[in-house]
């Protein structure tokens, strides 16, 4: 069997930068395990795979060692090769995924991804979360993942936090996050649990923080950056029960796997 492998870097404009993306259109899904294997021989943050089902697509995503229920830079890059490689006149896709509906638009180069909204709400800051940090949050909230809001971006991009123990603590992930000098919010996350150490540019983040920004500056539309090593920009609007997210993506490479 012959597959046509895709690896598109999200939310960017240029290469090298934003979050790198595997993407494999299918014809019909393969199993589980050999999902899985594919994931982890591409060994990037987030392989997505799909497939076709009349006017829709079945979206389904792994890291290299789990399946994830949502992911939105995979969704992202997954919606540009649909877009520029398999359906040029399209301008909407209808995923059905793990996490409901989703719905990709464009508009000349920018994706817009529209999402479900997980708003957090504060919690008590636990302490295994201090001592992975090394520093102490403002403030933290929980949905999903955990949101600790800094003091500064200069913070955001400072922490150097323990992911050993940030492996022990009971959460999909952490998120850091600041206001921005430049931008309306800074932003890192962190998930070892689920193999990623720091993921690069995370949709999924930016659905927890562009309702918990979008009421603490009282602006539904935001600019928003991920400030890790690649770095990326995400333009988030907060729709009540969904957010929109939209950025850019450009091909790296296309090649094929041989099963």
């Amino acid at each position: 069997m012959k597959l046509d492998l895709y690896q598109v870097d999200a939310f960017t404009n240029k290469l090298f930068a934003g979050n790198p993306a595997a993407v494999v259109p299918l014809e019909e899904w393969l199993d589980d395990q050999t999902l899985l294997n594919i994931a982890a021989e591409n060994n990037l943050s987030e392989t997505a795979f799909f497939v076709k089902k009349n006017d829709r697509y079945s979206i389904r995503w792994m890291t290299p060692t789990v399946e994830i229920p949502l992911c939105g830079h995979a969704t992202l890059a997954s919606s540009f090769v649909i877009f520029n490689y398999l359906e040029k006149d399209s301008n909407q896709i209808r995923f059905d995924s793990k996490s409901g509906e989703l719905i990709v638009t464009r508009d000349g180069d920018l994706i817009t991804l529209n999402f479900p909204s997980n708003k957090p709400e504060k919690v008590e800051t636990p302490d295994e979360l201090i001592k992975a940090l090394g520093a102490e949050p403002l403030e933290v909230y929980y949905n999903k993942s955990y949101l600790a809001l800094l003091g500064s971006e200069t913070e955001v991009r400072r922490i150097k936090p323990d992911v050993r123990l940030l492996k022990s603590i009971h959460s999909h992930g952490l998120i850091i996050t600041a206001q921005g000098e430049n931008y309306d919010c800074v932003s890192r996350f962190f998930i070892p649990s689920a193999g990623i150490d720091e993921d690069p540019v995370t949709g999924f983040a930016h659905t927890i923080l562009t309702p918990y920004w979008s009421d603490k500056l009282g602006k539904k539309k935001l600019k928003a950056f991920q400030a890790s090593k690649r770095g990326g920009e995400i333009i988030c609007e907060d729709l009540g029960d969904r957010v929109k997210l939209s950025g850019t993506a450009i091909l790296y490479m296309k090649g094929e796997i041989y099963l």
